[in-house]
């Protein structure tokens, strides 16, 4: 099994910086190699729009929306997946959440909701001047 933490949301004026992160407990015999991360977000009234992935091998895909502006990277001693967000807009605005799939690739894609089988909680970003 799996469980997902994130930390790091908050409020931020137009224009700043966020880093979120995405904790993993795995249990024993798998470690965070074993995944794909995915970072999903749902604005107020709208539904999930994948915004990025992270695979295997830490190679990294991301939606037109935030490409340039997010970056997405993996500390394998920590088993976190650490979202760098700039240049934020206020669309940004939306729970974040982080979520996994056990797979195996170099490259990983925008994968739909139903693909992942684990999720965070989600974390609150909030763009606002």
């Amino acid at each position: 099994q799996l469980q997902l933490v994130e930390s790091g949301g908050g409020l931020v004026e137009p224009g700043g910086s966020l880093r979120l992160t995405c904790s993993a407990s795995i249990d024993s015999g798998y470690s965070l190699d074993d995944y794909h991360i995915g970072w999903v977000r749902q604005a107020p009234g709208k539904g999930r729009e994948p915004v990025s992935c992270s695979s295997n091998s830490g190679m990294t895909n991301y939606a037109a929306s935030v490409q340039g502006r997010f970056t997405i990277s993996r500390d394998h001693a920590e088993a976190t997946v650490i979202p760098k967000m700039k240049n934020l807009k206020p669309e940004d605005t939306a729970v974040y959440y982080c979520a996994a799939r056990r797979t195996y690739g170099a490259m990983c894609y925008l994968a739909d909701d139903y693909e992942y089988g684990f999720w965070g909680q989600g974390t609150q970003v909030t763009v606002s001047s």
